[in-house]
C-alpha cells in the first residue's frame, strides 16, 4: 500500500506518514491501532525489527529515548492580580492624555530598567 493510501484511510497526508515511518513523528497507541486494522496485521509486526538494545530501559536510555521530564513553566504575568488591579487602574483614568503620559513614563521605567 502507497503512503498516499494508507495517509487517506487514516485522514493524513502522505507527508505526515512519512514521518512516522522515518520516526520523526511518535505515533500514539490509537492511531497505532488504526494502522493494523488497516493494514491487517498485529501490533506486534511494528516491533519485529526493533533492535534488542531498545527492548531493555537502559538500552533506550543509551540511546537518548527514554521519556523527557517538562521544564517548570513560568506563571502567566497577565494572569497575576498585581497585573489586573494595574489595569484596571489604568483604565479609570478618564483622561486620555493623563493615560497616554503613564502609558509613556511606564515604558521608559521599564527601558531604564532593562539597560541597568
Amino acid at each position: 500500500m502507497s503512503q498516499e493510501r494508507l495517509g487517506d484511510a487514516v485522514g493524513l497526508t502522505f507527508q505526515q506518514i512519512q514521518k512516522y515511518e522515518r520516526g520523526a513523528n511518535r505515533i500514539g497507541a490509537s492511531r497505532l491501532y488504526e494502522l493494523t486494522q488497516i493494514l491487517d496485521v498485529p501490533v506486534s509486526f511494528f516491533f519485529d525489527d526493533m533492535p534488542d538494545e531498545l527492548k531493555s530501559r537502559e538500552g533506550r536510555m543509551r540511546r537518548g529515548l527514554e521519556d523527557q521530564g517538562q521544564s517548570r513553566l513560568e506563571p502567566d504575568p497577565l494572569a497575576r492580580r498585581e497585573t489586573l488591579e494595574l489595569v484596571r487602574a489604568y483604565y479609570r483614568i478618564t483622561d486620555p492624555h493623563v493615560r497616554k503620559r503613564l502609558f509613556e513614563l511606564t515604558k521608559s521605567l521599564a527601558n531604564a530598567a532593562d539597560a541597568d
